[in-house]
């Protein structure tokens, strides 16, 4: 049945099509006129049926969507436009609009305003309202700890008033990663505001005349507390979070090590709420109901009306919205006898949602839950045809899980660039005891609780016991190394070949199918003569020896470029100083060869005081395991050849143990010392573990990475360092013994100097220039400007003397500082002596990452901030 026979399909695929050319393009001015001529055209079209007229339709509907978009984007617009992007002392009041959530010292919520006001008489908008109806993120960072009660207490709907800084969310900072204002954005949200302590913060209740849509909100999360109370009372605390997860969409206390180790097996669609949990709870609901008596009619009916509950139980995601969309209109759909085309209700459903919210478009869950959706409808019963397994049961579990994963797998890669190769093993082994025993028995306990605790712990104790059984299994599985792939964010053109491939392949293997059972029957030479029947084995033979085994090898070539895509072999190096705030983190990329250099990983510095464990969050940010890893894989670095520590600073090391633990280290270069530290201690035995070589370094060494790349290192010398290299001097003050090198590549240098300060500068050029040129120091060393100075010590004063960049002369010059840092870097005197000699300043405070890319001894720059 072709898409002409499908008009539901072919409309919602062309919707589909002009939301995303819309969204690429922007159509915001002209999108009202655009969506109302479709809409009059489109009237016309369905009207007079002139020949073709589906297509024309689908041309217009292309453009009809496209304009709707268009215009839903074009009143996202904020109400507010101050002076600056930051502006402190802004009056608000309005009120909450969900949940508040207390993490540690931070309490996060979104508030809409009934007025903002900004100091010294500045004009609010453009029209200088109050800017009534705007939607704020705020954050408030506690002060004490007796205000954790306090803000745990404010509910949803209460008016709030207070005063703090106004400013833009924070943009992506580097190439490809997670840019939270664009996420506010998307739920329109354009501006946050950040308060200090809760002294000046007054909060009150709504009276009984209140009302709006909050209320209905604020009744459900009481109900939702009450729930997760019972949870809590039932479950033990290690395994609280995870059922509350699962059984209500409360996910803010899922253990971020358990959570990681189901995402590493591609599990994470167990702790989510999707369609999976409402298929179990309407089939409980309906097994009940049937079981008490009642008649089909009436257990329908029943059923639907508890669907929009168990949606606002659960958090109402997209994915569950989705599935209770499609299971109140498959109910209805039955009660009236017309469950025909399970096609036409997933696509009917993705209509609705997309033309209530357009922005669900770009929202992964919802991208997820409708692909694997629509690949089950349409693919298992082929696929099963396929199976050569005759037990039915197995043969649909077999077939649901490979379509599920395969279908999946794209968008599995392009967001989380991970892919286990037990993760079909896993989904089928464990998916059904989470859906047959934890999810409906963890319910049935929880609801039970309500009556009685003793009977709901009998249950929940069955639970428990399952639970850690299972979390037993993952963790061991998601610890085996081996079977982790690390895949970089495939292209949309990428995506296109693999699923060509993958219909290819099944449509081939249904063709070679249907060939073998015609072969087998009796009837065929009487049916058919003997040319048509000689064509019919050629094409046969074609199919088994060309077509079949062609479709697996391309789609087998596909997953390879996919995994090894061909700019890792590039004639082009490049060197990526990632933004991690006030820090240091360098990916170098060999030209010609998929090698890779990291240089040192940034790290998040704690000024935790004693007495202060109140503040900690339950998922703490940590620069490694939030920003760099995530980047790392998103760029399909899938083996660190040379990790260079060039000292053991935490905004230097910190963020390495999270490398260590993601991806596979093949040597760690340091500078032959330790600092007595526990956070160094784990990062060096982590590596041991794991395989790593430990490599001390000292002035003189030199490092080949390739035909194209060496690594000279100038510094430190081995008087400072450990002169054997059989034994580790421990050492508190690193800076002063920095790594310190210089990197030829591709015609071009390049010199990387850690933290040292002016005496370790003098020093180094000291002791060089006195080497002869067979040494490798002298004029020889110096003799060309430095294409690319990494400036020391992220521009700190105390570093990049006059008379280092004198011997330098550095063209072009990277700084690497956070953002609004404490410490002033860079320092206004550094900058001075750098702009005074004409070198070219990049900085990641201003510029976000910064990319050199080096071809023909010519160096190319972009930077993600301009």
């Amino acid at each position: 049945m072709g898409l002409a026979e499908r008009p539901v399909v072919l409309i919602v695929l062309c919707w589909t099509l002009g939301y995303v050319l819309a969204y690429v393009w922007g159509l915001q001015t002209a999108g009202i006129y655009m969506a109302l001529a479709g809409i009059a055209f489109s009237a016309l079209l369905a009207a007079a049926k002139p020949r073709g007229w589906m297509w024309l339709l689908a041309a217009v509907t292309v453009l009809t969507a496209a304009g709707w978009y268009g215009a839903y984007d074009d009143r996202n617009r904020t109400l507010i436009a101050p002076a600056a992007e930051e502006v402190e002392q802004v009056a608000f009041r309005g009120r909450l609009v969900t949940p508040v959530t207390v993490d540690g010292d931070r309490v996060s919520f979104q508030a809409v305003a009934e007025s903002v006001k900004l100091p010294d008489a500045q004009r609010v908008g453009e029209e200088g309202g109050e800017a009534r109806g705007e939607k704020l993120q705020v954050s408030i960072r506690l002060l004490k700890q007796e205000e954790q009660l306090m803000a745990a207490s404010w509910r949803r709907g209460d008016r709030i008033e207070m005063t703090g800084t106004l400013k833009r969310p924070s943009e992506a900072r580097n190439f490809g990663a997670f840019d939270y204002r664009r996420y506010l954005y998307m739920h329109h949200i354009h501006w946050q505001l950040t308060v200090k302590g809760t002294e000046a913060i007054v909060v009150t209740a709504p009276g009984r005349g209140d009302w709006g849509v909050w209320r209905l909100g604020r009744w459900n999360d009481r109900f939702r507390d009450a729930l997760a109370s019972k949870v809590d009372a039932l479950f033990p605390e290690e395994q609280s979070g995870f059922m509350k997860g699962m059984l209500i969409g409360l996910t803010d206390e899922i253990d971020p090590e358990q959570f990681d180790a189901f995402s590493r097996l591609g599990l994470t669609h167990i702790i989510a709420i999707s369609g999976l949990n409402v298929a179990i709870f309407l089939g409980c609901l309906i097994w009940l109901l049937r079981r008490i008596g009642l008649t089909r009619e009436t257990y329908l009916w029943t059923a639907m009306g508890f669907i929009p509950l168990y949606i606002a139980a659960t958090g109402g995601s997209p994915s569950i919205v989705r599935a209770g969309m499609m299971a109140m209109i498959g109910l209805y759909a039955a009660y009236r006898n017309r469950l025909k085309d399970g096609l036409h209700l997933a696509f009917i459903t993705g209509l609705a949602m997309l033309a209530w919210h357009p922005y669900y478009l770009t929202d992964v869950s919802f991208q997820l839950s409708f692909l694997v959706t629509i690949g089950i409808i349409v693919l298992v019963p082929k696929v099963s045809k396929l199976l050569p397994v005759t037990n039915v049961k197995l043969r649909d579990a077999l077939s649901i899980t490979l379509v599920a994963q395969f279908v999946s797998f794209p968008l599995t890669i392009y967001y989380f660039n991970q892919f286990s190769l037990l993760s079909f093993a896993a989904n089928l082994a464990l998916v059904p005891v989470f859906s047959l025993v934890v999810m409906p028995v963890g319910t049935v306990a929880m609801l039970l609780g309500f009556v009685s605790m003793e009977a709901g712990g009998i249950l929940a104790w069955i639970v428990e016991k399952v639970n850690g059984l299972l979390f037993a299994v993952v963790t061991w599985c998601s610890e085996l190394r081996l079977f982790q792939t690390i895949w970089p964010s495939p292209t949309v053109g990428w995506m296109v070949f693999y699923y060509g491939g993958l219909a290819g392949l099944v449509w081939l293997g249904l063709q070679r199918k249907q060939q073998v059972e015609s072969a087998s029957e009796d009837s065929g030479p009487m049916l058919d003569s003997v040319l048509v029947m000689h064509w019919k084995t050629r094409l046969h033979r074609w199919n088994r020896r060309v077509l079949l085994p062609g479709a697996v090898i391309g789609l087998g070539l596909v997953l390879w470029v996919g995994y090894r895509p061909l700019q890792e072999y590039s004639r082009q190096g490049k060197v990526q100083f990632i933004d991690v705030g006030q820090g240091d983190s360098i990916l170098i990329h060999s030209p010609g060869e998929a090698r890779h250099i990291l240089v040192d990983g940034g790290g998040t510095v704690s000024f935790r005081k004693p007495g202060e464990s109140w503040k900690e969050r339950r998922d703490p940010y940590e620069i490694g395991r939030k920003t760099l890893v995530p980047l790392l894989k998103k760029r399909g670095i899938q083996q660190i050849d040379e990790l260079i520590v060039t000292h053991q600073d935490e905004d230097h090391f910190g963020g390495l143990q999270a490398v260590l633990e993601d991806i596979p280290v093949k040597r760690l270069l340091f500078n032959g010392t330790l600092k007595p530290i526990p956070k160094v201690k784990q990062l060096f035995e982590t590596a041991l573990a794991r395989g790593t070589q430990l490599v001390p370094i000292q002035a003189g060494d030199r490092l080949k990475v390739g035909a194209d790349t060496e690594l000279l290192f100038l510094f430190p010398f081995s008087e400072m360092a450990q002169p054997e290299r059989t034994t580790v001097r421990l050492e508190s003050d690193q800076n002063p013994i920095s790594l310190v090198f210089m990197m030829k590549m591709g015609g071009t240098r390049w010199l990387f100097t850690g933290d040292i300060g002016v005496k370790e500068e003098l020093e180094l050029l000291e002791r060089w220039s006195a080497l002869t040129p067979e040494q490798g120091g002298g004029l020889h060393l110096l003799e060309q400007p430095i294409d690319v100075l990494k400036v020391a010590h992220h521009g700190s004063k105390s570093s990049t003397a006059d008379p280092w960049l004198e011997a330098w002369r550095p063209k072009q010059a990277v700084i690497s500082a956070g953002a609004n840092n404490v410490y002033g870097h860079p320092s206004p005197q550094v900058m001075k002596r750098l702009s005074s000699r004409g070198t070219l300043i990049h900085r990641t405070d201003r510029h976000g990452e910064v990319q050199m890319m080096v071809k023909e001894g010519q160096i190319s720059v972009r930077r993600k901030l301009e």
